[in-house]
């Protein structure tokens, strides 16, 4: 049995403010940008290793946030609503790190998509506590994982395959899920077992995904 616990309002309440703000304006614009990247001067272009890194970095952060949202929101403790609110900036930051490439409309379109999945992970936290409606929850949840897939495999066919891209979200939710089932439950080292494996996951999705950008914008980088 999974224990029952009560969500702060605060924590919840600051969700879906955020969410309802991300989702104002929402155009899916997944053309590549019309920067010519091919003509970039030698000293404009990022360096391959610098990206590779720095897309690491967000995803690391998206899953260290999310880490401490859960522990705080299940603990009821009073720095939940920070860590919320920093874990709601991290989804600001990816879709960020795609504008230069995508353009401003699909930056800010994946930005609302990974803000739903942060409020979809509250909902599904929250019907794991009390015991009511969880399945719907989840399933809304799997349906927003399969939407990003979709996002980003629409944005660039050729490197991210929509298969592909959709499965590796469901890997990621279905970790995260264990994670916070684990922790709910007290189950401390299935917990910690699971975020490893989660780390271990988003790496591997970082890297696929700054891949895919330095094959579609090779002009944009250097070596």
């Amino acid at each position: 049995m999974i224990r029952t616990l009560s969500l702060r309002p605060i924590a919840r309440l600051a969700l879906v403010a955020s969410m309802a703000l991300a989702l104002t304006g929402l155009a899916f614009a997944l053309a590549p940008s019309t920067h010519n990247h091919e003509t970039l001067a030698a000293d404009a272009r990022t360096n391959r290793a610098t990206f590779h890194d720095a897309m690491r970095q967000l995803w690391e952060d998206h899953i260290v946030w999310t880490r401490m949202a859960v522990i705080s929101i299940v603990g009821d403790r009073p720095d939940q609503s920070f860590a919320v609110e920093r874990l709601l900036q991290n989804q600001d930051d990816i879709g960020d790190a795609i504008k230069p490439f995508y353009g401003d409309a699909a930056g800010d379109a994946l930005t609302a998509l990974l803000r739903e999945h942060i409020v979809g992970a509250a909902d599904l936290l929250v019907a794991a506590k009390t015991g009511v409606g969880f399945e719907a929850a989840r399933e809304a949840w799997y349906a927003n994982g399969d939407e990003i897939g979709a996002f980003l495999a629409d944005a660039n066919p050729r490197n991210w395959d929509r298969a592909e891209m959709q499965a590796m979200m469901a890997d990621h939710l279905d970790l995260t899920l264990a994670e916070a089932v684990a922790r709910l439950q007290g189950d401390y080292a299935a917990d910690v077992a699971a975020y490893d494996e989660i780390h271990v996951q988003i790496l591997h999705m970082a890297d696929m995904l700054s891949d895919g950008i330095i094959a579609q914008f090779p002009g944009a980088f250097s070596r």
